[in-house]
């Protein structure tokens, strides 16, 4: 239990309230620990104000709460604590000191087994905004349920056998230049999809010649087979190299090559079974029954479509792993779908809960971005301006600074630049991505949260504090903005936990920038190296835990704390 579920605890089992009910007020003349009277005083016929006052009384009376509680009021019908500073810190800082970089995480007696699918890319496209935020949020929801004691196993599925591919194998031997040109050949297959793209649009007869390079890619024999592996080889590589940068570690790659195959076996059973249906040389799920329409499966012409492959990915991921729930981080746009393969692969006897994350688009200020039209930010492109114009205000900052050392934090700097945009909003919400307001070091940036972090840092590593030091004078910390300070931290916990049952990481960006805005406010008004021995070691002692909090924080959401910036 935390400082703050044992004291909620305490106080219920004194006055026989139902411990998860108190709330948390918003504004500090309220307290710091309030319980509603409503439901009780429903329960017990009597008027919510009326047992508010009751229930002060008993608590005023309390003997064990004189040592905790400075203040125990009614306020209308909210029975209000106010915590002694004095109390609060040393079971606050010694809960931080314990666990370190554990705290805040649930340890439970038997861990579920979660698998989370996420990062699932198209060889032979761009690497572009949009595929960055579902990376950063399944990442981020990853790490939220690692905190909770879920064993949680992280994977990615890349669909590299789709017509997509079949369109830049066309317009790759169209236009031998593509061979000669020095970018990394990952990077120019999404370039040549896009030209492509714009090609078949203008003359759809075309198409035809795109259909027999599928079909040649299909037979897994030919010319068009061969250069279908080496670009797909070409795009892994790519996927691979990114993965590197932003931190990311996949417990598995599945790819639609490797489980169509199967898929196909899995749609002849289930046509057997008649859960499949055939309908005009095609074969589909009608759903009409369960009012989830009709879902298409093989085309007339005998390809493929998206549900072959994930009723095989589904199959295999059970197949391996013993999973209790299995959970697709994929975008708005394909919510009708998986209501449909959820519910095909339902009929098909798979109990477990299926889950999928929806997460809204990502467009630039000039409109929404398309790969087949080449309207995007691709991932080189953003990182590189960002690398670029951070690079210039770190320089500018440290002139006494290496090159490498600059570039170094820089690049650190422009990777959570881009997660902390991708996560501070909820996955409901359209992202609407303007470098110049991202890179900004002021407001809800990522620079901003880090900066603070940094200047917090130095304070420490001035004063040559460290956690081997025994607990200092804690009750000296009695000025507003330290209570302040110790209440935000007790929360981080149950912080990770509602974050973790909404999936939403925006909660936890959210937190950490408010903590970081209390400690600059605290750094500007309360003197901390300069105070007296005692109270500046009790202080330092509340920042070197505080730094602790953010550290845990930035772990989650995968941020690097960085030292100096």
């Amino acid at each position: 239990m935390t400082f703050l579920e044992k004291l909620k605890h305490n106080i219920a089992s004194e006055l026989n309230l139902n411990e998860n009910l108190f709330i948390y007020p918003q504004e500090s003349h309220l307290g710091d620990l309030s319980f509603p009277c409503f439901i009780l005083a429903q329960e017990k016929k009597v008027k919510p104000l009326e047992l508010a006052l009751s229930l002060a009384q008993r608590a005023q009376n309390n003997e064990s709460f004189k040592e905790i509680f400075s203040k125990i009021e009614a306020a209308g019908p909210y029975l209000n604590f106010f915590i002694k500073n004095s109390y609060l810190a040393p079971f606050v800082l010694a809960d931080i000191k314990k666990e370190k970089y554990n705290y805040g995480f649930l340890k439970k007696v038997e861990a579920k087994t979660i698998m989370i699918e996420y990062s699932n890319g198209n060889t032979h496209k761009e690497y572009h905004v949009g595929h960055l935020r579902n990376i950063s949020y399944g990442e981020a929801v990853k790490n939220l349920l690692i905190t909770q004691g879920n064993k949680v196993i992280p994977v990615s599925y890349i669909n590299d056998f789709g017509i997509h591919v079949a369109k830049t194998i066309w317009n790759w031997r169209l236009n031998p230049v593509y061979e000669e040109r020095p970018e990394a050949k990952g990077f120019l297959l999404g370039k040549c999809y896009s030209e492509a793209s714009k090609k078949l649009s203008d003359k759809p007869e075309l198409k035809e010649e795109v259909a027999e390079v599928m079909k040649n890619i299909e037979k897994r024999s030919g010319a068009d087979y061969e250069l279908w592996q080496k670009t797909r080889a070409w795009s892994i590589n790519y996927f691979n190299d990114i993965y590197t940068e932003l931190g990311i570690k996949f417990s598995k790659i599945f790819y639609e090559s490797e489980v169509i195959a199967e898929g196909l076996k899995i749609v002849e059973r289930l046509l057997e079974q008649g859960i499949l249906q055939p309908s005009q040389g095609a074969i589909i799920a009608d759903l009409n029954a369960y009012d989830l329409g009709v879902l298409p499966i093989i085309r007339s012409d005998g390809t493929a479509l998206y549900p072959v492959a994930d009723l095989a990915l589904a199959s295999e991921k059970f197949k391996q792993y013993n999973l209790n729930s299995s959970i697709y981080v994929v975008d708005v746009r394909q919510g009708q779908y998986f209501k449909q393969l959820f519910k095909v692969l339902e009929l098909a006897g798979y109990k477990q809960p299926l889950i999928h994350l929806s997460y809204d688009f990502v467009t630039l200020p000039e409109g929404m971005m398309a790969s087949r039209t080449g309207n995007v930010i691709t991932y080189e492109d953003l990182k590189n301006k960002l690398v670029e114009k951070l690079l210039a205000e770190t320089t500018s900052r440290h002139k006494n600074w290496t090159p490498s050392r600059t570039e170094k934090i820089s690049r650190s700097l422009a990777i959570s630049t881009i997660k902390f945009e991708m996560l501070k909003v909820g996955a409901e919400k359209t992202i609407t991505f303007n470098l110049n307001e991202a890179s900004r070091s002021e407001g809800f940036t990522a620079c901003y949260v880090l900066y603070g972090y940094a200047r917090l840092r130095s304070i420490i590593r001035k004063s040559g504090f460290s956690f081997s030091l025994s607990m200092p004078k804690l009750s000296l910390l009695d000025d507003p903005r330290e209570k302040e300070i110790l209440l935000k931290i007790a929360k981080y916990p149950e912080l990770l936990q509602t974050a973790t049952e909404k999936y939403n990481p925006a909660d936890l960006i959210k937190y950490l920038f408010e903590l970081v805005q209390m400690f600059n406010d605290y750094y500007h008004n309360c003197n901390i190296l300069k105070a007296d021995k005692d109270l500046k070691l009790a202080r330092l002692s509340l920042l070197k835990h505080l730094s602790q909090v953010l550290i845990n924080g930035f772990k989650v959401i995968g941020l690097e704390p960085l030292e100096e910036m």
